[in-house]
């Protein structure tokens, strides 16, 4: 079952990147440009929890790859919400 609810949440990470970009080619609002790069690190975040978790098993940890993929999609979003508030 929990194979299941990492991957939805994988998917549903990537579904709101993909929209996000949608919506910044429409628009060409900056923030959703950082939004959507946000949701493509939190995605890659989710990729590397299935991987670490169900794939590999407890052998390996790539528990700071995760944490890696993570602070660089919150990173960048917290760089695009200081950059555009000038």
């Amino acid at each position: 079952m929990a194979e299941v609810v990492y991957i939805l949440c994988a998917a549903t990470s990537i579904l709101c990147a993909i929209l996000l970009f949608n919506g910044y080619r429409a628009s060409h609002a900056r923030l959703l440009c950082w939004s959507a790069l946000c949701f493509v690190g939190l995605a890659a975040n989710n990729v590397v929890l299935f991987v670490d978790v169900i794939l590999t098993g407890p052998d390996t940890d790539l528990f700071l790859w995760r944490t890696l993929a993570g602070l660089g999609g919150m990173s960048i979003l917290l760089f695009g919400l200081v950059w555009d508030s000038k």
